[in-house]
């Protein structure tokens, strides 16, 4: 098997793209993906919308042993290879042997975006399924590990982690938002079946995702506390201020874990939150705030969690 070649243009914002080598196609109705190792590209027609996602497979991985797969969102108005630049998730899966993807969002009203609620209201593109969907059609071509299936995301892409985790738990192990949160709509139906752990990564200051909410979003701590008595945690968090490493960023950050034990379905999960006092809308490590990295802490974090729960 080659390694796929792939120009990834490295910006940090919006722009139009010119993909070097062609789109693979999948058939939604046969999906096979040819099994390559390094980053791949897809387009599919699904449900009606011609919808694409990369894929990146390390050298390490090996067809013979079940692998993690990580789903990793952008943002509203953005996509998924300027995400895949700034989160440096591909060396960390080559440091760790698990597959990365990077789903585009569906346009809606001009703009790319995750079907969530609040201001994606009026949109009909059903994200779940097509989430489900990569699911599937990634584990009939790679030898993934099905307990160890995540989602995270910037911004609309972290509500989208938690509508999964509302909706599709049976299959999402755990979840890590970074300056996203819930929206009214997904909040007062999200019904998980099981307990699952919880990341949260927010800044005070943020000022397109209010920490305490508002404008179609819910606070921040009140995502914390739904999780926390959906997954039966303590009441009280273990507090850590994390230290002060990078003074010029001019935030710091306090590590809130709640430890969660189930005794009806007898699985320990956990609901943490990185609060970033004085921090806007970052992915933390990359920009904004340098006492903490999102993409190293995310990953130490679903680590330690399968579906069912604190693995062994």
């Amino acid at each position: 098997m080659k390694k796929a070649l792939i120009v990834i243009l490295l910006i940090f914002s919006c722009s139009s793209e010119t993909v070097e080598d062609p789109i693979n196609i999948v058939d939604p109705t046969d999906p096979v993906i040819t099994v390559e190792y390094g980053l791949q590209e897809f387009e599919i027609e699904f449900q009606g919308i011609t919808r694409s996602f990369n894929i990146f497979v390390p050298d390490s991985y090996d067809p013979f042993d079940p692998v993690p797969l990580l789903f990793c969102m952008h943002g509203w108005g953005s996509s998924n290879e300027v995400i895949m630049a700034y989160t440096g998730f591909n060396d960390i899966a080559s440091e760790e042997n698990f597959i990365v993807v990077y789903p585009q969002g569906s346009y809606f009203n001009g703009t790319t975006h995750w079907n969530v609620g609040g201001w994606t209201l009026g949109s009909s593109v059903d994200d779940v399924a097509f989430i489900d969907f990569l699911i599937d059609t990634i584990s009939e071509n790679y030898l993934i590990n099905s307990e160890r299936i995540y989602s995270t995301g910037m911004s609309n892409g972290g509500y989208m982690s938690f509508l999964l985790a509302c909706q599709l738990s049976e299959k999402i192990a755990a979840i890590a938002s970074v300056t996203g949160s819930m929206t009214p709509e997904t909040f007062d139906v999200c019904q998980p079946q099981r307990a699952i752990s919880i990341l949260q990564i927010h800044g005070t200051n943020d000022v397109l995702v209010p920490y305490n909410g508002g404008n179609g979003t819910m606070a921040i701590n009140d995502v914390i506390d739904y999780w926390r008595g959906h997954n039966s945690c303590d009441s009280s968090p273990v507090v850590i201020d994390i230290p002060d490493i990078f003074a010029l960023d001019f935030s710091t950050v306090q590590e809130i874990t709640y430890s969660c034990d189930n005794a009806v379905t007898n699985t320990n999960t956990m609901v943490k939150h990185y609060r970033v006092d004085g921090g806007g809308h970052d992915w933390v490590g990359a920009w904004g705030n340098r006492d903490i990295n999102a993409s190293e802490l995310i990953w130490e974090f679903f680590s330690l969690y399968d579906l069912n729960g604190l693995i062994d």
